[in-house]
């Protein structure tokens, strides 16, 4: 198995071929949007395949598939590492109909920061569609940056369309936290 954000390869492929995480923000919400709109009915995709509902055993599923490593927490929720920053899979609602990835910036900010990353967390918000960003403080003043997308996705899901929201939330997550590290940079790798 390999950990989650496992090495990109440096080979030129289509937009088609490529993974979330390569695509830039209208064509990843382009390829979700597509993929949701053309399932609307959550009967089969494109190819047939039955949906199935939603649940832990599936997400778990698709990371084993998918070659990732994760963990099972007391409380029952699937998390996992994914280039440093903490993911948890959640499958939530009443009828476990909603599937939900949230992740943690793998760094806390001082509360004198906390304005400012408020901002940076609203400027995205207000230009792209994913992830939901947004801030908690802790008792101890320090603050910790998340994101998340979150879906419903009714009675049923096929495996492509959980692969695929699956892939929206770590990939997306991964490019604002990757714009958090520009925007902050590591004092400690600075330093080396």
């Amino acid at each position: 198995m390999r950990f989650f954000g496992a090495r990109r390869t440096s080979r030129s492929r289509s937009a088609g071929d490529r993974r979330p995480d390569e695509l830039g923000d209208d064509e990843l919400r382009e390829r979700v949007e597509g993929l949701l709109l053309s399932h609307v009915d959550g009967s089969t995709d494109g190819d047939g395949e039955p949906a199935a509902p939603l649940s832990r055993d599936r997400v778990t599923d698709w990371l084993e598939r998918s070659g990732f490593s994760y963990f099972v927490d007391s409380e029952g929720d699937v998390g996992g590492l994914w280039h440093g920053w903490l993911f948890y899979f959640l499958v939530l609602g009443e009828r476990s109909e909603v599937l939900q990835v949230r992740g943690q910036w793998h760094r806390d900010l001082t509360i004198e920061r906390l304005e400012e990353v408020l901002d940076a967390c609203n400027e995205w918000n207000a230009e792209r569609i994913w992830p939901k960003t947004y801030v908690r403080v802790r008792d101890d003043g320090s603050v910790v940056v998340c994101a998340e997308v979150t879906a419903d996705v009714g009675s049923a899901v096929t495996t492509p369309q959980l692969g695929q929201l699956l892939d929206c939330g770590l990939s997306t997550a991964a490019m604002f936290f990757e714009h958090l590290d520009r925007r902050y940079p590591d004092p400690l790798r600075a330093a080396s």
